[in-house]
C-alpha cells in the first residue's frame, strides 16, 4: 500500500512524503524535494556570464569569457553530482535493518545500511540551527561495550530537513516496527 502526503521543510519549501507499507515489519519512507528549477539555473548562468562579459568589455581579454563558461559548467556539474539531493528514503525492515538512500540530481545514489542488531532506538532530537530550534529524526546505535549506552547518533533526512509533523509520522511507524522486533514470539 502506498500513500503520499505533502509537508514543508524548515525553510518553508515543499516536500512530498511517500509511505510504502510492504508488511507489518517492512516500511519505506521517501521524501521528495522539488527538482532544480530551469528558471533559477538560467538566472544564475546568465548572471555569471553577464559579469564575465562586462569584465571582458573593460579589459578586452577573451580568457575571462572562456574561464566564466568553463567555471559555470564545472560548478553546475559539481552541484548536481555532489550537493543537490532530490530524494531521501528510509527503508525499515524489522528482521534485517535500516537502509538510508540519498538520490542526487545527477542520478548518483548514496546508500547506508545499519543492521537491526546495532539499532538501539529511533528518536526525534532537537538542535539549534541558525536562530531557531529544529527537530530531526535520528537512529541511536547500540554501544557494544555498554548495553545502556549509545555509540553513535545517525541523523536521517539530513538534506530535506522536514518539519516536526512529518518526522512524527515516520517516527511512529519506526517505533511500531521496533516494538514488533522486541515483542516475544507467541508459542503454539
Amino acid at each position: 500500500m502506498e500513500e503520499e502526503r505533502s509537508f514543508r521543510d524548515i525553510g518553508g519549501g515543499r516536500l512530498a512524503l511517500q509511505r510504502r507499507y510492504y508488511s507489518p515489519t517492512c516500511r519505506e519512507f521517501c521524501l521528495d524535494r522539488p527538482r532544480l528549477s530551469l528558471r533559477s539555473l538560467s538566472a544564475a548562468t546568465c548572471t555569471v556570464w553577464l559579469a564575465a562579459y562586462a569584465i571582458f568589455a573593460l579589459c578586452q581579454n577573451s580568457t575571462v569569457l572562456s574561464a566564466a563558461i568553463v567555471l559555470t559548467l564545472v560548478g553546475l556539474l559539481g552541484y548536481l553530482h555532489f550537493v543537490k539531493i532530490d530524494q531521501e528514503s528510509l527503508l525499515v525492515i524489522g528482521s534485517l535493518g535500516i537502509q538510508m538512500t540519498a538520490s542526487y540530481a545527477s542520478g548518483k545514489e548514496s546508500t547506508t545500511f545499519i543492521e537491526m542488531g546495532l539499532v538501539k532506538d529511533v528518536v526525534i532530537n532537537e538542535a539549534i540551527y541558525m536562530h531557531k530550534v529544529i527537530y530531526y529524526l535520528c537512529i541511536l546505535l547500540q554501544d557494544p561495550g555498554d548495553q545502556q549506552g549509545v555509540s553513535q547518533v545517525v541523523p536521517v533526512f539530513q538534506s530535506a530537513k522536514p518539519r516536526l509533523d512529518c518526522l512524527i509520522e515516520v517516527y511512529r511507524s519506526c517505533q511500531e516496527i521496533l516494538a514488533l522486533r522486541q515483542a516475544p514470539a507467541p508459542h503454539p
